[in-house]
């Protein structure tokens, strides 16, 4: 096996200064990477009450080949793990597994995040499963959807308590849409509006004046923007809206000379279906795996 070492740092602004090259390689793989790091630059504010941090990857020459973090606000607190050679990839789960980190899950490209996730169950004794199962999509040229009602607008400081409330929504719809025990998008909470609303990142769709849908985007970085999350409520739904707005955003980002992105989820087929109708191709699969408790034998009394 290659040796590896690790450079970890809860600085992101070292952390770009080390890795950066390396994500620029292949922006649209690392729009979530490069997206964390840039956000807390700018943020500029100090240590959250959650586990924050970034590692490079050196090969034994001390080139970048792989880049990891920890910075996610919501429970478990996954990681995310991008692209790198497999071996490297066991490596980085026995660096985690050595250094005492709980990690309990990750996310990130396949197949490194099984990878990754498979040796951490080893160490760990136990093994892991695929939670939720996403796909990355890019957009090069926009397919004009069947026009919708209504339009779009920046969404304003009067939408906050709507839009919260649709946000904490989401991850809950997902999850149900998807087949899994619905979860709470902690991270989507009231804060997380309050800080879009004032970036000008999200958006609504409204027929009438009356909002029927929220969008949200991030700032391109790399050249690559993200779209989501996406959501229209139950009564809204089939009419277009989403189509609407993020094609609305997706042209947006065209002009801006940066490249659309987001993520899909593979259990809920009308949800690709609908942006791949836009355009949208699919770039790489990625995973939220997670460990499974271990079985314990009961002591023989």
């Amino acid at each position: 096996m290659t040796s590896y070492r690790f450079e970890s740092t809860d600085d992101p602004a070292a952390f770009l200064d080390r890795a950066g090259e390396h994500l620029a390689l292949e922006p649209v793989l690392a729009t979530v990477l490069a997206g964390s790091a840039h956000g807390a630059v700018e943020s500029g504010a100090g240590a959250p009450p959650h586990p924050r941090w970034w590692v490079s990857v050196l090969d034994a020459a001390g080139r970048v080949v792989g880049a990891a973090m920890r910075t996610a606000p919501f429970v478990p607190h996954p990681m995310w793990v991008h692209l790198m050679p497999d071996d490297a990839a066991v490596a980085l789960a026995r660096w985690v597994h050595e250094r005492g980190d709980d990690v309990s899950a990750a996310n990130g490209a396949l197949p490194s995040v099984r990878v990754f996730m498979d040796e951490l169950a080893r160490a760990r004794g136990t093994t892991a499963y695929v939670h939720e199962h996403l796909r990355l999509f890019e957009l090069r040229e926009l397919v004009d959807p069947r026009p919708a009602p209504g339009r779009a607008r920046v969404a304003g400081p009067d939408d906050l308590d709507l839009v919260a409330a649709w946000a904490a929504a989401f991850s809950v719809d997902a999850d149900e849409q998807g087949g899994r025990e619905p979860e709470p998008g902690e991270h989507l909470d009231r804060a997380w509006t309050r800080d879009r609303l004032a970036s000008g990142l999200l958006w609504v769709w409204e027929v009438d004046g009356v909002p029927v849908h929220f969008s949200a985007r991030t700032p391109a970085r790399f050249g690559v923007s993200r779209i989501g999350p996406v959501y229209t409520p139950r009564e809204h739904r089939g009419r277009g809206y989403a189509s609407a707005l993020v094609a609305h955003l997706s042209r947006a980002v065209l002009d801006e000379g940066a490249r659309p992105t987001l993520f899909t989820d593979q259990a809920n087929p009308v949800s690709n279906r609908v942006y791949q109708a836009l355009g949208y191709e699919a770039v790489t699969d990625t995973a939220n795996l997670r460990l499974a408790a271990p079985v314990t034998t009961p002591a023989r009394a």
